[in-house]
């Protein structure tokens, strides 16, 4: 994919960041405020923030805009710098930066890998062909979900970007530490100076669907999405607690099913059918709508939805059926 023409298409930056410890509270909420300063500049999408893993020992941060030179303008802004020297303080050593574009805007909400390589021009071919014979061997693994290549940006990138993505980080793992994986990076001797990130998205199967049924990405606030989660899991939890009330089980396994079942229930129901709809456009705003009036319009339903059952509830339970 040529993305150096297609400046149209949706432009993603991945920014990996160490942290120094214990400035982490300090560093992610500084990362807030830098995030709702990009929510204001043209073509943005959204941002997320994902914490070291297992997996990724960096700070992660995903900047979703609608084309390469907005984005570019985003990361090149004063605003931007202003922000960077501010927080210099909390940073061990500098940052590492991967940009990729293509027309989706979506990174898979399960675990996405991101490896950037430099390659000369002389080498491109070479790189090629060793990148196919890379997706050959990694979409035999369970749980392989696909990769893309993305060549660089002129102005922006000099590296290639390939992404590629499994189901879970139990899969992924087994490929990362595969003899076959290293016989391939054996052969790719060459090109072995490269950066990986890893993209863990805990809540992201549960926001993970659009109005045409297809993944969308998990919404930028980490705040938002606890939020929502609660929208859902307090009528989940008491209307399924009043359905096992007559069995009379022990409360370790009337907890016990009712937690399997609030699992089954969210992420089938309540969230792609109740959820997000009612929070979808709080959760992911559209380009170009006010930021301050989309907050507080969701907030507004957050707690208009959470007072409308706290009341149904309290009219059943204590008027309507006095539980012990």
């Amino acid at each position: 994919m040529n993305t150096q023409k297609n400046v149209a298409a949706a432009a993603t930056a991945i920014i990996g960041q160490k942290v120094l410890p214990g400035r982490e509270q300090k560093f992610q909420k500084w990362q807030e405020d830098l995030n709702a300063a990009a929510a204001y500049y043209p073509g943005f999408l959204g941002a997320e923030v994902s914490p070291p893993t297992p997996l990724q020992p960096d700070w992660v941060v995903v900047y979703r805009f609608d084309s390469v030179a907005h984005l570019q303008a985003w990361i090149n802004s004063a605003t931007r710098q202003t922000y960077l020297d501010a927080g210099a303080k909390y940073f061990d050593g500098p940052a590492t930066q991967q940009v990729v574009s293509s027309g989706t805007q979506s990174l898979d909400p399960l675990v996405t890998v991101v490896v950037t390589h430099r390659v000369q021009p002389d080498q491109v071919d070479d790189f090629l062909a060793w990148q196919h014979h890379m997706t050959e061997e990694e979409s035999k693994f369970d749980g392989f979900r696909g990769t893309e290549l993305f060549r660089p940006i002129e102005g922006l990138q000099e590296e290639w970007t390939t992404l590629y993505r499994y189901d879970s980080a139990e899969h992924l793992d087994a490929w990362l530490t595969s003899r076959q994986r290293q016989e391939v990076l054996a052969e790719g001797e060459k090109f072995s100076d490269f950066r990986l990130h890893t993209i863990d998205n805990s809540f992201g199967s549960w926001f993970a669907f659009e109005g045409n049924g297809k993944e969308a990405p998990p919404p930028p606030s980490e705040t938002r999405t606890s939020l929502a989660v609660w929208v859902g899991l307090y009528p989940t939890v008491v209307l399924l607690t009043l359905a096992l009330f007559p069995l009379h089980m022990p409360l370790w396994i009337g907890l016990l099913v009712g937690n399997l079942l609030s699992s089954f229930v969210m992420s089938f129901f309540t969230m792609p059918y109740y959820v997000n709809p009612l929070l979808g456009r709080w959760l992911r705003p559209p380009p170009g709508a006010p930021a301050a009036r989309t907050y507080f319009r969701g907030l507004g339903i957050v707690v208009v939805a959470m007072a409308f059952w706290a009341a149904l509830f309290y009219l059943v339970t204590v008027r309507l059926w006095t539980l012990p």
